[in-house]
This record gives C-alpha cells, structure tokens and sequence, in this order.
C-alpha cells in the first residue's frame, strides 16, 4: 500500500500537479503508513516532512463544529436556538433576491450555520448577498496589516448588516456560518475563540502545533502556497478570506471557517478522539454524544442535490456540522463507507474518518484550489480503502 501511494504521489509531483505532499494514514488508533514526497517549498529545496505545517482552510470547520458541540453538551448552546438569542445583532435579517429585499420568515438558527443552510454567503460575482459579503471581506484585508484589524466579533457584527441569499433552511450554500459560529463560541464562552479550542481541544489533545497563527521558531515549517502559470508551480502570496499569508501574528479575526494551521499528526489526534467517541488517552474530551450528533449529517433529500452541484464527487453524501457524511455510497465516486465524515481545504489538505473501519486519512499540500490533488487524494483513498477496509 505504502509503495502505492508514494508512486501516486512521485508521479504528481513528477507532473507538476503539486510540489509536495505528505498522508498519513491510521487503523485502529494505530499508525498504518506515512510518506511524503516533493517540497514544501521549491524555491529554497526543503523537502516535504513530517513536521510540515500546513494553512488548514476549511479543514478548520471540523474543529469549529467540535467546539460548538462542546458548548452544546454544556448546555450552554441550544441548536435549535435563534441566532439572535446569543448574537443580538442577527434579529434583523433580511433575504434578498434578484434585489428585491423581503425581511426573512424564518429566523436563523445555531443548526442552520452547522448545516450551511443559513444564507449566509462566502464572496461572490452572482448573489447579492456574495457581493455583500465579498465588501466584508474587502474591510478584512485593507485593514489586515493595519494598527486597527477587524477582529472576530467585528466581523459578526459585519456579516449581520449583509442579507441572506435564501430563507434560513431553504437552501444548502457553501458559506460563511463557520465564521460565525466562531464569533458564536467566543460570544457564549466568555473567552477568546482561540482561548476556547486551546483550552478545551488543543492542550487536551497534545495538538502542539496547532494554532491560528505560526510562532518564529516554527516559521520554517510552514509550507509555501503554489498555483499553476505558464512557467510551472509559482509561489502565491495571497491573504485569501483574510488570513496573513505568513502566519506570523495571532490574528485578530480567528477565522472559524479558515483561519487554523497544523502538521498531520497534530490533526491526527483530533480524528482519532473522534473516531473513538470522544475519548483520547483515557480522557473524555467530548462527549460521546456530542460526537455521534457531530457525524451523522443533516441535509434534507432536497438539499443534498445542492452540495453535489457545488462538489459532483460527493454525490452518495449529506453535509452537516461542518462536514461531508457518506449515506449512500452506492452513489459515491470513490470507496467509502456509509458514515465516513470529514473535509478538505481550499490549499488542498483532506481529512476522512471511516468509523466502520476505524480508518483515518490525512493528506497534506498547499496548492491553490485545491487543483489537481483532489484527484491525486481521491485516488490515494481508493488506494487505502481497497488495502484496509
């Protein structure tokens, strides 16, 4: 399996199709294979290793749903609660279609932002909601290297003055209700939302190398970002959703939806806890059921279709607490069991649970997109499920 998958790996990098990538890959809590192959970064040849520290993306929304369903196991957090009840700011919304604004029938709930059925959008050309939310976003990055950064609870406050492209639950779209919620857990915590996931799931969970930021003594372990051009892999220099390219402060807006950095083995030990209801060397960090409410998905059957349009291969998954769940994998493109969970990242890393087999995989890169390793990973997990599961 090993020799399989660094082959895969050797010939997308061979190609071009990334500059390096690392998997790691665990049954039964127990390390299975890791390999690595190219360079985090080409310009100065430092190899791919195991200790590279990758910019997470939207792998950070699992991470996210956990702390939300820690303050939900709490009792402080109620799902089917208002927004507004926690987020005063949010009583007020409006939905607006085709530019005609029509204040919402339904107000948004906590499930509606675990779900990405809120309506609130990422930047867009085609909504106006996007374009709304693409002015937010604009104010993050002008501001980003200033004496004055928008901070998380302000980007709340911001976000709450956009409207909604769809009535709350109508619809399924990719947006930002990670990033909310983050404000959400700050808000209800009483803490900092990266006080929240150190305190409760970081130190915890021994993720040393976890954080929103990368401290100077770890800088050279940040892996480059790279796209595609004419000349071959260029390294991009880009603050996307606004995020500081180099890490190297800790943020005022501690993005719930895209904000984290960590290395395989850091993430690793948040998917293991999870795949064992919650529990990592002898200690209950979650609840085990907070975990299994975490896992199981929460689309309608009309809704599902929408996440397919958005992503094709994830036809045979629903979508919920921030994560793809398989439930139908006679329909799915690659091998998977009904109830394997996780995300990806927009630099390409990939998280996958298999609880049927107690099987995790982890994929590291930074390549902008994703690119050409959504395939490249795709097959890497055909390649894990056909050896192990």
């Amino acid at each position: 399996m090993t020799d399989r998958i660094e082959n895969a790996l050797k010939a997308a990098v061979d190609s071009g199709d990334t500059a390096g990538a690392n998997v790691l890959i665990l049954k039964n809590s127990k390390e299975i294979a890791y390999t690595q192959c190219g360079y985090r970064d080409i310009e100065n040849k430092i190899a791919m290793s195991r200790d590279t520290i990758f910019r997470l993306y939207s792998q950070t929304k699992p991470i996210t749903a956990a702390a939300v369903m820690l303050l939900v196991s709490m009792g402080k957090i109620d799902l089917g609660a208002w927004l507004s009840d926690y987020m005063p700011e949010f009583s007020d919304m409006y939905v607006n279609r085709n530019g005609v604004r029509t204040k919402v029938k339904n107000p948004i709930t906590v499930q509606h932002l675990m779900n990405m059925t809120s309506g609130l959008a990422y930047p867009d050309d085609l909504t106006e909601g996007g374009k709304q939310s693409g002015g937010v976003f604009w104010q993050i990055n002008e501001r980003l290297y200033s004496n004055n950064p928008v901070t998380t609870d302000e980007f709340a406050k911001m976000m709450a003055n956009t409207d909604l492209c769809f009535e709350p639950g109508e619809h399924f779209m990719y947006g930002s209700s990670a990033d909310i919620l983050g404000a959400l857990v700050a808000r209800v915590s009483g803490l900092s939302f990266r006080e929240f996931l150190i305190e409760n799931l970081f130190e915890p969970l021994e993720m040393n190398d976890t954080d929103f930021y990368v401290p100077q003594d770890k800088a050279n372990r940040l892996a480059k970002a790279y796209d595609y051009s004419d000349k071959g892999l260029v390294e991009i220099k880009t603050d996307h959703l606004g995020l500081r390219y180099n890490r190297d402060v800790i943020p005022a807006f501690e993005s719930g939806g895209a904000g984290l950095c960590a290395t395989l083995d850091d993430y690793a030990k948040f998917a293991d806890m999870l795949l064992n209801n919650g529990r990592y060397k002898g200690m209950q960090i979650m609840p085990e059921q907070a975990v299994r409410y975490m896992t199981h998905g929460g689309l309608t059957d009309a809704q599902k279709p929408e996440l397919w349009n958005g992503w094709s291969w994830m036809r045979g998954y629903t979508y919920g607490s921030l994560m793809r769940v398989c439930d139908n994998e006679s329909q799915t493109t690659l091998f998977s069991s009904e109830g394997e969970y996780g995300w990806d990242g927009w630099l390409g890393t990939f998280f996958s649970n298999e609880p049927k087999h107690k099987i995790t995989l982890l994929f590291g890169t930074q390549q902008a997109g994703i690119g050409k390793t959504g395939t490249l990973v795709r097959k890497i997990k055909n390649i894990v499920m056909s050896e192990l599961a």
